[in-house]
């Protein structure tokens, strides 16, 4: 049975970048590996990050965009069952940063996917610089994403010191406690520079597994809770860009934005755009197209739109 690994994480956290590293580690380790990406945005910006891992040893599939349950779960379907037998061993699930776990893993026992795939590993990325004031949807998400991880990966460990990672820590229980959940993290979180993963890193997670857990569903509609609106041909400069994303994310009568992403020509080359509320990085990249995503809750289309094309 091909092993399939589910890595989760609220919007934001570091999970495609977590995934790279991971992968790179899979392949090194004998492994065919297929990566399945399913991005909130119409336009999957996640995997065009990806495209450099494609090779002899690992492809890559997409989802996109936002649907209704039914749909999703038919595309998530109809793409694991065509993936099946190109003789992969390793399939990485990185889902949307709103992502229903629980639709995952009825998805996998669906026939007949139940007899081609077993879970693995359930993996968790969670920030460290983590907002410690989030709605309770959110909070919610949070919760659920991490409940059956195996282990918790923090993210970005070298800008916060160790109080915040153990405020991390805490909010993640309370946020478990608060949907009932019996589950709470401790040593089973690994607060590690990402730049100084090593073999025996990736061992522990490669051999995470998951835990059976449950917690209280709260219902709402993740697509009509976070919105997610993309750009295309803005026609603007990077210094442009990088000013209207401060912008959105520091002012909420734009609605509360949670993460903005995209990619902007730069001259004769790409650069990447990934910003958060506390940090925004602009790296090169060798190839894109012109989009910008905002993410969040509340989202006024309108005001946004006035910013990012000026």
């Amino acid at each position: 049975m091909v092993q399939v690994d589910l890595i989760t994480g609220f919007l934001g956290s570091g999970k495609t970048t977590f995934l790279r590293k991971y992968v790179q580690y899979l392949i090194k380790q004998g492994h065919n590996v297929c990566i399945l990406e399913n991005d909130f945005g119409a336009v999957n910006v996640d995997a065009m990050l990806l495209q450099d891992l494609i090779g002899e040893h690992c492809d890559l599939e997409t989802i996109s965009g936002g649907c209704d349950c039914d749909t999703h779960q038919r595309r998530m379907r109809t793409k694991l069952i065509s993936m099946a037998m190109r003789g992969f061993d390793r399939v990485v699930v990185e889902p949307s940063g709103i992502f229903d776990v629980d639709e995952f893993y009825d998805i996998l026992r669906d026939e007949p996917l139940d007899r081609w795939y077993t879970l693995g590993n359930v993996i968790a990325i969670v920030d460290a610089k983590l907002e410690d004031a989030l709605s309770p949807q959110a909070d919610y998400l949070l919760a659920s994403e991490a409940a059956s991880a195996g282990i918790v990966v923090m993210s970005r460990t070298q800008l916060a010191g160790a109080g915040e990672t153990d405020a991390v820590v805490a909010h993640l229980n309370r946020a478990l406690a608060d949907c009932k959940c019996p589950r709470r993290f401790g040593a089973d979180v690994l607060r590690k520079d990402w730049d100084t993963l090593n073999d025996a890193d990736f061992a522990r997670i490669d051999h995470c597994g998951r835990q059976q857990t449950s917690y209280v569903k709260l219902h709402f509609d993740e697509h009509e809770a976070f919105t997610s609106l993309y750009f295309l041909e803005a026609g603007r400069t990077v210094a442009q860009v990088k000013a209207a994303a401060q912008t959105l994310l520091q002012d909420t009568k734009y609605g509360r934005v949670l993460r903005i992403k995209g990619f902007i020509p730069d001259g004769n080359g790409w650069v990447e755009l990934n910003a958060a509320r506390d940090a925004m990085t602009v790296q090169p990249i060798p190839n894109g197209q012109e989009v910008l995503i905002v993410i969040g809750e509340g989202l006024d289309k309108a005001a946004i739109e006035a910013v990012v094309k000026g």
